[in-house]
């Protein structure tokens, strides 16, 4: 019993491990994507939530090029969601 339990709780830390680099792959950390949120900040009201995406942009442009892509897949989906703060 306590074998089963150890053994689905490895096989769910391995899963948990995964996440970021399968995030990566979803955004798709490239230019292109960049650009284009870049394109929906500039659009964006000035306000905190414009500097907010700002900061996250120029964070996930350091994290690419650094080749850290799970960190600048989060990083990208902070910025695309930084237009709902109030």
């Amino acid at each position: 019993m306590i074998t089963r339990l150890l053994g689905a709780a490895a096989i769910a830390a391995m899963a948990f491990a995964a996440v970021p680099a399968s995030a990566a792959r979803m955004e798709g950390c490239s230019g292109s994507n960049l650009q284009k949120i870049e394109t929906a900040v500039e659009a964006m009201p000035d306000g905190d939530a414009k500097w907010v995406a700002y900061r996250e942009m120029t964070d996930a442009q350091t994290a690419m090029l650094d080749g850290k892509m799970g960190v600048c897949a989060v990083h990208l989906t902070k910025a695309m969601h930084a237009g709902m703060m109030k």
